[in-house]
């Protein structure tokens, strides 16, 4: 039934059938680095057509120089290209259906002696010059081109060594050929009491030759748990480290070389994109540094738009830069590349109502709806929803927006299907009036049910023809309908040591609509605004399976909680300003005999190695694990890239290329050197949350445990003049028990501590998806002391200038009563007030003549004019730059209530549920003794 409302309103969908995504792997495994099972294909594709679909891509040949007669793909995974053509099926007439998600767990690694290979399709390259752009300065320092031009073949031969002398000469340099680097210096962890040092853990550098670490893809976008690989399999087990990726693929870059050229060269058997690491065996042949086949240099490639020369393909920026955007052309492209489309689904019931987030979100949307990313096609959508759903036209033409209420929510149907999307310039002023009316259309409702799950799949059949993104805001358990679901908490349990139930969904219904919505590029992101338990592990399935983004804000309120309220509000002016990337693919590559076997993240895993990434934001984070297939000794370098293909909000097909090179070592010492501590404890927080939803929350946290344990136990038996007094380590891992602890006693992994279970479910989410530098803050919060704030060793940062205090370790022993602490945990910031603070700096900065006139609740820092005020706002204001949430602050006085959530961060301290750090040592230490 349909009733219409004057005063305040596409097309069919092509439905997509439920892939049976399996996704984690059991925590235990990550010493032997091997998948337990892979993705189920439901569909009847044969292996031959899979493979048929991988070769009919953009430009198979190195050159992507293309045949016009081949037909075009019609999947993702034949665009990005994944496996080796030699392998491939020669029928190339007709397409293959979309493809299934591949039944071999890993990518084929080898090349068959076939000698049918399937045409690619495309165009040839034109005799002029190339259009050829760069955004931004394209070279990293130390790289600039030279106009040197190397006239004969002899000197290329020279200048461009093979594959294996690049390797000797530009390689792992052996760590045992001189002395021990600081990393394996033996630390006795139970005697040294300070730990922690006092500036932030920066990501260790590879080691490699001077000019391989300039051109080296940063950290803050690809990073890996060992800088130095382990030869074998045998060597990594025996290091007892995880071996992984940790990948930040879209985030916001300051300095991006934009390449729009005819030709993207890439790999003939691989698919790999030329980068700096692969090797010139001269003028016109390139060796792959993954898979290394030698491909033909296409003769658009000679010339060099830098220099304008030509013969020097050495100095490309694609060679010169380990990060590189490409401007796709058509032929990395299924159908035109979608407009930005944007769906809101709106709760309205009278729990969403007396909340009050509405008036927050409209008006927000309001303020930054011209700043929305996209062009001129944009489309805009709003559904709401209580008992019945309720849509809205707003067709240019009409007077007023018009309301469109579908009561049978068991069978949703779309009223008017083509002008529920409107275009959003052209409906403007309709958008604008029904923003300003939804805050007070449903004031006085007494409607308490909440019907979401059909309110989402109407929200599928209207965004199905084109994709785009569906931004759900929920306050409640949904009541009504499809998907309706049944508080599943105990609160006597949450301080529970045994067993924490319910972490998985009580349905899958969330999870294949997610699937769903994933097929036809549509991604949902869920705020959750609830004052009571809504089941956030059934909930967030819609966004993890869809490539979207969790928001949490428990006790929401407008008036009671004015501090959630301002979060989201912030919160909301970056995701809807925020860049996106629409229609997205990810595939990740790495050298031969090294294998990827299990993805964490929010996606849908469309083959073996192929992330499909309905929308991709700059602040979602990925991890893999890694394994080694086959031994290494052959090589003594290894790559790994990272190819995310996606639609701009302006509808450019773009690619963007990160590529990391490390060096491979033959010794356990080596080994423990390159150990990323922090790579590895955010991995292991990826594998320990699927081991608490697979298996039990006791059983990820004695996998923790064991981590250390095992790690620490097999350093100690390679280094066997050590002293046996301690528990040793080597310094690449002092920091490991310390970070497993703060693992433990953090919100996803603790026991004995009253949790909310939609709260522990959240610090899981955010732990799948957070890229590492803010995770970090979140396991292992940062502390300063802030009432001493000086000039000393300050940074420059724009026209500010920005102190720098020392970091402090997590006790409560850092506390004193005259002083005034800031601490960091990434989305909340608390500054802690001591009761003998200086007057002068309560006055100065907080603006309270003494301590005890500072009130209980205060989440702001005035705007003062004294030097001490300008330096703490300078201070915190530079440590929430570039965050993805807007962090809420607390000032906590000392003996206030209050002062318990700060208390449970300082995670060196012991508790009634939990052990200090020391006590922890000596159970590790008595674990390795047994």
């Amino acid at each position: 039934m349909i009733t219409a409302h004057q005063g305040c309103m596409v097309p069919e969908e092509v439905y997509h059938k439920d892939p049976q995504v399996k996704e984690g792997m059991q925590f235990g495994d990550y010493v032997n680095n091997r998948a337990s099972s892979a993705p189920t294909p439901l569909s009847s594709t044969s292996d031959d057509e899979e493979e048929e679909e991988e070769d009919e891509e953009a430009g198979v040949d190195s050159s992507s120089t293309t045949s016009s007669a081949s037909p075009m793909p019609n999947s993702y995974d034949a665009l990005e290209g994944g496996c080796y053509p030699d392998m491939l099926s020669s029928s190339a007439s007709s397409p293959a259906p979309d493809p299934v998600p591949e039944p071999d767990p890993t990518p084929a690694l080898t090349t068959s002696q076939s000698s049918k290979i399937a045409k690619p399709f495309g165009y040839g390259y034109p005799t002029l010059q190339p259009g050829y752009q760069n955004a931004t300065p394209p070279l990293t320092s130390g790289a600039q081109p030279s106009n040197t031009v190397y006239p004969g073949f002899q000197q290329y031969a020279q200048q461009y060594p093979a594959v294996n002398q690049l390797s000797s000469s530009l390689g792992g340099l052996s760590l045992q050929s001189s002395p021990p680097p600081e990393s394996l210096r033996p630390v006795n962890l139970t005697q040294e009491r300070n730990i922690l040092p006092p500036t932030p853990v920066w990501a260790p550098v590879p080691n490699l030759n001077l000019d391989l670490k300039k051109l080296n893809c940063s950290p803050d976008s690809f990073r890996c748990t060992l800088t130095n690989i382990p030869q074998t399999q045998a060597l990594l087990n025996k290091a007892k480290l995880p071996l992984g990726l940790l990948l930040h693929p879209f985030r916001d870059l300051t300095q991006l070389p934009v390449i729009t050229s005819n030709t993207i060269v890439r790999c003939r058997s691989c698919r790999t994109y030329i980068n700096p690491f692969v090797s010139f065996i001269d003028q016109r042949r390139w060796k792959c540094n993954l898979c290394y086949r030698v491909n033909d240099v296409p003769e658009e490639f000679m010339y060099n738009p830098l220099t304008r020369s030509y013969g020097e393909p050495h100095k490309r920026p694609e060679v010169q830069n380990a990060t590189v955007e490409f401007i796709a052309s058509s032929d990395y492209m299924l159908r035109p590349p979608q407009p930005a489309v944007y769906l809101f689904v709106l709760d309205v019931s009278h729990n969403a109502v007396e909340a009050g987030y509405l008036k927050i979100l409209c008006q927000s949307l309001l303020e930054n709806l011209d700043k929305l990313p996209g062009d001129s096609r944009t489309r805009i959508g709003f559904i709401t929803f209580d008992s019945t759903i309720h849509f809205y036209n707003l067709q240019e033409g009409l007077s007023q927006p018009q309301m469109l209420i579908v009561s049978d929510i068991d069978d949703v149907f779309l009223p008017t299907p083509d002008s529920l999307l409107v275009n959003l310039y052209e409906s403007k002023e309709l958008i604008k009036d029904l923003l300003n009316a939804l805050p007070n259309m449903f004031t006085n409702t007494r409607e308490t049910h909440s019907a979401l799950g059909p309110a989402l799949q109407a929200a599928f059949k209207l965004m199905s023809p084109t994709g785009g993104r569906v931004s759900v805001f929920q306050t409640q358990l949904p009541s009504l309908g499809a998907g309706l679901l049944q508080s599943r908490e105990d609160p006597n349990q949450r301080s529970s040591t045994k067993v924490v139930q319910h972490l998985g969904p009580a349905t899958d219904f969330y999870k294949k609509l997610a699937l769903d919505c994933s097929g036809q590029q549509t991604a949902v992101d869920l705020f959750l605004l609830s004052s009571q338990y809504s089941d956030l592990a059934s909930l967030a399935c819609m966004s993890k399976y869809s490539a979207g983004c969790v928001y949490y804000y428990p006790s929401f309120h407008t008036t009671h909680n004015p501090s959630q309220a301002e979060k989201l509000q912030k919160d909301l002016k970056r995701y809807f300003t925020r860049k996106i990337g629409f229609e997205a693919v990810m595939r990740i590559r790495c050298t031969k005999g090294l294998s990827m076997h299990t993805f964490h993240g929010n996606f849908f895993v469309r083959s073996t190695d192929l992330l499909s990434l309905a929308n991709i934001n700059p602040d979602a984070g990925f991890a893999v694990q890694l394994s080694i297939e086959e031994s290494l000794a052959d090589t003594s370098l290894v790559c790994f890239q990272t190819a995310l293909l996606y639609t701009s909000s302006k509808g450019e097909r773009r690619i963007r290329v990160h590529t990391l090179c490390l060096p491979v070592v033959n010794s356990l010492a080596d080994v423990y050197a390159g150990a990323d501590v922090q790579a590895a404890i955010c991995l292991l927080a990826n594998m320990a949350v699927d081991r608490s939803i697979s298996s039990s929350l006791s059983d990820a946290r004695d996998a923790l445990v064991n981590a250390v344990v095992d790690s620490l136990s097999a350093y100690g038996s390679t280094v066997p003049h050590l002293q046996h007094s301690g528990l040793m380590a080597p310094t690449s891992l002092r920091l490991f028990p310390l970070y497993v602890l703060a693992l433990l006693k953090q919100k996803a992994f603790r026991t004995g501590t009253s949790t909310r279970l939609d709260d522990r479910v959240y610090a899981m989410c955010q732990i799948k998806c957070q890229p590492l530098v803010h995770l970090m803050k979140m396991i292992h919060p940062n502390l300063y002391r802030i009432d001493r704030l000086t000039d000393e060793g300050a940074v420059h940062v724009n026209d500010r200038v920005v102190p720098q205090p020392p970091l402090q370790k997590l006790s409560a022993e850092k506390l004193t009563r005259e002083g005034a602490l800031l601490m960091d945990c990434g989305s909340v910031f608390y500054i802690w007030i001591g009761k003998g603070c200086d007057n002068n700096f309560i006055e100065d900065v907080l603006g309270f003549p003494d301590f005890a006139s500072i009130p209980q609740k205060m989440s702001h820092l005035p705007e003062l004019g004294t030097l001490s005020s300008e330096r703490a706002r300078s201070f915190i204001t530079w440590l929430k730059e570039n965050r993805p949430l807007s962090p809420i602050l607390h000032v906590v006085k000392d003996e206030s209530p209050a002062k318990m959530e700060f208390f449970q961060h300082l995670i060196e301290d012991r508790t009634e549920a939990a052990l200090s750090y020391y006590e922890f040592l000596l159970h590790i230490h008595q674990q390795i003794c047994k």
